[in-house]
């Protein structure tokens, strides 16, 4: 069925049956009008040719969302919530992956090249340097970073100190005084900023740092183990440990694990972020929840801005505040 046939089922002419479909507010068309012609388009099953109007428009309705692992359950509720937004907006979401920071470069620049999205949201592989981001971040470009700042670029990040101190005041408040980060490394500004948060909320609480207890050797499960087997094979070990990522946080509780050191009786473990795996961990994981899902739907509206002629902007996506999810390995 054609849009004519709405027309003519209606009773009104093509372009106030487009007008009316399109839900254009500033249409001058009465409610009765607009509900006559969306039954008339029921009744005939109409579905608008959404190829045309994009040629028309110079625009696809389609957005990338890139991240550096499909797989990284992290990525999921991001992932929901930029959906969720861009749902709203009639937006689709086209997934890509880009194992590393040329990768990803290389297919948001030849999607936004070839015209096959309107804007492009990366998740750049921790510790990328912004200067490799520049030649994604020109002044028209539609694209925005997530975690990062880029000059010319907008960017949605999470507030990662607060999460760092509602870490540490939970094990303060569980009686805790020796307490370890097993931090991202040091190029990672998400984690210098969980860093900044986790100095700041000891010296809050009259809590000693012990610089040896710190380790900055990255977000994944392999270097949250190896930084758990430094900690735990010191002089002085530490009774507790704030984790800087869930899937380090994970790794961490299976190398305790394998030296035989009890959690949460000989050490508990709070991991930033949370994801389905850190529930069944053994034990389970408490973990800080972010608001990644609210992070994905800031993105989205922050590129529809830019689509739209926008200038770039930061945006720190700070509610719903963090909040420590309890679980068996803080007892």
């Amino acid at each position: 069925m054609s849009l004519s046939d709405v027309a003519g089922r209606a009773g009104v002419s093509v372009s106030v049956a487009s007008r009316a479909l399109s839900g254009d507010p500033a249409a001058r068309l009465s409610e009765t009008t607009r509900r006559r012609v969306r039954k008339a388009a029921d009744e005939l099953a109409y579905r608008p040719n959404h190829a045309g109007r994009s040629l028309r428009r110079a625009r696809t309705d389609v957005i990338a969302l890139i991240v550096p692992d499909v797989t990284n359950a992290l990525f999921a509720e991001l992932t929901r919530g930029a959906d969720a937004e861009a749902a709203s907006r009639g937006l689709a979401v086209l997934l890509g992956r880009g194992d590393d920071t040329a990768t990803g470069l290389v297919l948001a620049e030849r999607l936004l090249a070839e015209g096959r999205v309107d804007g492009v949201i990366l998740q750049p592989r921790d510790g990328t340097d912004p200067q490799d981001l520049l030649s994604l971040a020109g002044a028209a470009a539609p694209v925005v970073i997530v975690h990062d700042e880029v000059a010319g670029a907008s960017a949605v990040l999470l507030d990662d100190a607060a999460a760092a101190i509602a870490a540490v005041d939970y094990l303060v408040e569980r009686g805790r005084q020796r307490i370890a980060l097993i931090g991202g490394i040091e190029a990672s500004s998400s984690a210098r900023r969980r860093e900044a948060g986790f100095r700041f909320a000891l010296a809050a609480s009259g809590v000693p740092l012990q610089e040896q207890w710190i380790t900055r050797l990255g977000y994944g499960p392999e270097n949250g183990r190896e930084a758990m087997g430094q900690l735990l094979s010191s002089d002085e070990p530490p009774d507790a440990v704030v984790v800087a990522n869930v899937n380090a946080g994970l790794g961490a509780l299976a190398e305790a694990a394998r030296l035989g050191v009890a959690v949460p009786q000989s050490v508990a473990v709070v991991a930033i972020h949370d994801s389905w795996p850190a529930a069944y961990a053994v034990p389970a994981l408490t973990c800080v929840r972010t608001p990644l899902y609210e992070l994905g739907r800031a993105a989205v509206a922050a590129l529809s801005d830019r689509i739209a002629g926008g200038d770039p902007q930061v945006l720190r996506v700070s509610s719903p505040a963090p909040v420590v999810v309890a679980r068996a390995s803080t007892g």
